[in-house]
């Protein structure tokens, strides 16, 4: 990660959202435990697993997340144990022959969470967490309290004013989740994910619940993203489309910002690349007006800037893509990034 979202409190540090330490977690699974990453936000029988991993012999292992106080984690772990166990998801990565892990991880644990466990059949760890600060480097360090060992792994700390506070995903989101039968799990996972990132991105973000829509933003007028439900020009009828607010890539359009619906070529359900999105008008959300392939119209904006005759346009329009120029995977997790952004500057 090239950096974390860190805040301070009274003489202390925290992560500045779940997401953010769930994200320094995923990251670094390997350096911290061991473990090969499987999958995060994982949905299950109406659960939703923050992260599965893969231990050295194929066992899974479950880890549960929390950025504060929490007294009911212990419970919360019982029922992924049970979710897992009947659907026993990824069978040819897992070997369900191996007893699941269970690991709980936050900066406290309240003494209920101990009696929950000491009267629990199951086995669970219970790791502590602290941000210490050394030399002007930050580290996380996690204790395990029931033998005493540590481990530790630095931080790239930048400081941001997010939101500390992001609420469990409302019924509406999980109940259309769960009738998108022919959604795959990274389906699910990519959208609970961009959920987190963009309400972790500024406490005035709202999340506004429509019959076929979730909008996220201030207000009617100030909206950033969407996941719309209802049927789109593709005809995916309760699917999760993914719509967000960017710029115009048309470096010789008029300058604005549309509302554009995010597909890649192979599988729509995954999310994992960016190959092109129809330009919609605000106005009728269904209506194309354009159609931008990727990367092509980013070679455009390109061959503008580096070409003879410049003038200000391309420029602009190069300087709000260019983390997606320049990067070398086409991220979804770019594009969200400068809807983010582009959202504040309209604030």
């Amino acid at each position: 990660m090239d950096f974390v979202n860190l805040i301070k409190t009274g003489n202390s540090w925290k992560f500045a959202t779940e997401a953010d330490l769930e994200d320094f977690v995923w990251v670094n699974l390997k350096e911290l435990f061991g473990l090969i990453p499987l999958k995060r936000q994982y949905y299950v029988k109406g659960q939703i697993c923050d992260i599965l991993a893969l231990g050295e012999k194929k066992q899974l292992v479950v880890l549960e997340l929390k950025n504060g106080e929490d007294r009911y984690i212990v419970q919360q772990l019982t029922r992924y144990y049970e979710a897992l166990l009947e659907n026993k998801p990824f069978q040819e990565e897992v070997d369900y022959g191996q007893p699941i892990s269970l690991i709980a991880i936050k900066p406290n644990f309240h003494r209920d969470n101990f009696t929950d466990r000491k009267y629990s059949h199951l086995s669970i760890q219970f790791l502590y967490f602290q941000i210490l600060v050394a030399s002007q480097n930050f580290y996380l360090e996690l204790k395990d309290l029931d033998n005493g060992n540590l481990s530790k792994v630095e931080i790239p700390y930048q400081e941001r004013d997010v939101n500390e506070d992001i609420p469990a995903p409302p019924r509406a989101i999980i109940n259309r989740l769960a009738k998108c039968d022919n959604s795959s799990e990274n389906e699910r996972e990519a959208v609970l994910r961009i959920r987190k990132k963009i309400l972790g991105f500024d406490k005035r973000i709202q999340e506004i619940v429509k019959p076929n829509s979730i909008e996220y933003g201030k207000g009617k007028n100030k909206l950033c993203a969407e996941f719309y439900f209802g049927s789109t020009i593709y005809g995916f009828q309760g699917r999760p489309n993914l719509f967000l607010r960017l710029p115009e890539p048309d470096p010789y359009y008029r300058q604005t910002t549309l509302r554009m619906h995010i597909c890649s070529d192979k599988n729509l359900a995954t999310f994992s690349r960016i190959i092109n999105y129809p330009r919609s008008f605000i106005s009728n959300k269904n209506r194309v007006s354009n159609l931008y392939e990727y990367p092509s119209f980013i070679e455009t904006i390109k061959r503008c800037v580096e070409g003879e005759s410049l003038n200000e346009r391309p420029r602009i329009c190069y300087e709000k893509y260019e983390k997606l120029i320049l990067s070398e995977t086409n991220s979804l997790e770019i594009l969200v990034d400068i809807a983010l952004e582009e959202w504040l500057k309209r604030l």
